[in-house]
Protein backbone atom coordinates (compact mmCIF):
# COMPACT_ATOMS: atom_id res chain seq x y z
CA UNK A 1 0.00 0.00 0.00
CA UNK A 2 1.70 3.52 -1.36
CA UNK A 3 2.44 5.31 1.61
CA UNK A 4 1.18 8.57 -0.32
CA UNK A 5 -0.30 9.70 -3.17
CA UNK A 6 0.64 13.37 -3.33
CA UNK A 7 3.65 15.10 -4.37
CA UNK A 8 5.60 15.91 -1.12
CA UNK A 9 7.20 19.17 -2.73
CA UNK A 10 6.70 21.51 -4.95
CA UNK A 11 10.38 20.56 -6.21
CA UNK A 12 9.43 17.05 -6.48
CA UNK A 13 10.57 15.85 -10.23
CA UNK A 14 7.89 14.24 -12.06
CA UNK A 15 10.35 11.49 -13.58
CA UNK A 16 10.54 10.10 -9.79
CA UNK A 17 7.93 7.83 -8.34
CA UNK A 18 6.38 8.74 -4.85
CA UNK A 19 7.83 7.57 -1.96
CA UNK A 20 5.81 4.55 -0.54
CA UNK A 21 5.08 3.32 -4.15
CA UNK A 22 6.25 0.45 -6.23
CA UNK A 23 10.16 0.81 -6.85
CA UNK A 24 10.26 4.50 -6.23
CA UNK A 25 13.85 4.16 -4.92
CA UNK A 26 15.09 2.56 -8.14
CA UNK A 27 13.00 5.38 -10.22
CA UNK A 28 15.03 7.96 -7.72
CA UNK A 29 18.36 6.53 -8.28
CA UNK A 30 17.86 6.36 -11.90
CA UNK A 31 17.37 9.82 -12.07
CA UNK A 32 20.09 10.40 -9.83
CA UNK A 33 22.55 8.93 -11.68
CA UNK A 34 21.41 11.11 -14.63
CA UNK A 35 22.73 13.96 -12.58
CA UNK A 36 26.07 13.11 -12.14
CA UNK A 37 29.04 11.88 -14.13
CA UNK A 38 28.92 8.16 -15.59
CA UNK A 39 31.58 6.77 -14.02
CA UNK A 40 30.29 7.61 -10.31
CA UNK A 41 27.00 6.04 -11.06
CA UNK A 42 28.36 2.71 -11.63
CA UNK A 43 29.96 2.56 -8.60
CA UNK A 44 29.20 -0.47 -6.22
CA UNK A 45 28.36 1.42 -3.14
CA UNK A 46 26.56 3.98 -5.20
CA UNK A 47 24.42 1.34 -6.97
CA UNK A 48 23.66 -0.21 -3.64
CA UNK A 49 23.22 2.83 -1.02
CA UNK A 50 20.21 4.86 -3.27
CA UNK A 51 21.29 7.63 -0.39
CA UNK A 52 24.71 8.10 -0.85
CA UNK A 53 24.18 8.74 -4.72
CA UNK A 54 21.75 11.53 -3.55
CA UNK A 55 24.92 13.28 -1.67
CA UNK A 56 26.63 12.61 -4.45
CA UNK A 57 24.19 14.23 -6.80
CA UNK A 58 23.42 17.19 -4.06
CA UNK A 59 27.67 18.04 -4.20
CA UNK A 60 27.85 17.45 -8.19
CA UNK A 61 24.20 20.21 -8.73
CA UNK A 62 26.04 22.58 -6.02
CA UNK A 63 29.51 22.61 -8.34
CA UNK A 64 27.32 23.19 -11.39
CA UNK A 65 25.29 26.12 -9.64
CA UNK A 66 28.98 27.77 -8.68
CA UNK A 67 30.36 27.39 -12.16
CA UNK A 68 27.38 28.90 -13.50
CA UNK A 69 27.20 31.43 -11.27
CA UNK A 70 30.80 32.52 -11.99
CA UNK A 71 30.41 32.25 -15.56
CA UNK A 72 27.44 34.43 -15.29
CA UNK A 73 29.04 36.65 -13.05
CA UNK A 74 32.34 37.24 -15.01
CA UNK A 75 30.43 37.17 -18.60
CA UNK A 76 30.63 41.08 -19.42
CA UNK A 77 34.48 41.50 -18.63
CA UNK A 78 35.62 37.85 -20.58
CA UNK A 79 33.48 37.73 -23.17
CA UNK A 80 34.40 40.79 -25.10
CA UNK A 81 38.41 39.46 -25.14
CA UNK A 82 37.19 37.02 -27.24
CA UNK A 83 36.06 39.34 -29.99
CA UNK A 84 32.24 37.97 -29.69
CA UNK A 85 29.76 40.35 -30.87
CA UNK A 86 28.12 41.84 -28.36
CA UNK A 87 24.47 39.72 -29.56
CA UNK A 88 26.15 37.06 -28.51
CA UNK A 89 27.63 38.07 -25.32
CA UNK A 90 23.98 38.83 -24.18
CA UNK A 91 22.73 35.72 -25.35
CA UNK A 92 25.77 33.82 -23.33
CA UNK A 93 24.49 35.90 -20.35
CA UNK A 94 20.79 35.31 -20.62
CA UNK A 95 21.69 31.25 -21.01
CA UNK A 96 24.05 31.27 -17.96
CA UNK A 97 20.75 32.70 -15.91
CA UNK A 98 18.82 30.70 -17.08
CA UNK A 99 20.70 28.06 -16.13
CA UNK A 100 21.55 29.07 -13.03
CA UNK A 101 17.56 29.01 -12.25
CA UNK A 102 17.61 25.71 -13.49
CA UNK A 103 20.17 24.40 -11.31
CA UNK A 104 18.67 25.55 -8.69
CA UNK A 105 15.32 23.81 -8.97
CA UNK A 106 17.36 20.53 -9.82
CA UNK A 107 19.32 20.95 -6.42
CA UNK A 108 15.77 21.54 -4.57
CA UNK A 109 14.50 18.74 -6.29
CA UNK A 110 17.58 16.17 -5.37
CA UNK A 111 17.84 17.53 -2.08
CA UNK A 112 13.71 16.65 -1.38
CA UNK A 113 14.83 12.98 -2.97
CA UNK A 114 17.46 13.40 -0.88
CA UNK A 115 15.48 13.52 2.49
CA UNK A 116 12.74 11.03 1.60
CA UNK A 117 15.90 8.74 0.64
CA UNK A 118 17.06 9.06 4.39
CA UNK A 119 13.91 8.78 5.89
CA UNK A 120 13.61 5.35 4.39
CA UNK A 121 16.26 4.49 6.26
CA UNK A 122 18.08 3.22 2.64
CA UNK A 123 20.77 3.98 3.33
CA UNK A 124 21.70 0.86 5.62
Amino acid sequence: MPLTTTRISPDWPCQVKMPGTYDWERSAAKWLRELIPARYGSYPAMIRHPVLLARHAQIQVQQEVRVARTALQTARAELPVLGLPESVIEHTIKLYAAEVMQLQHIARSVRAVSEALAGRGTGR
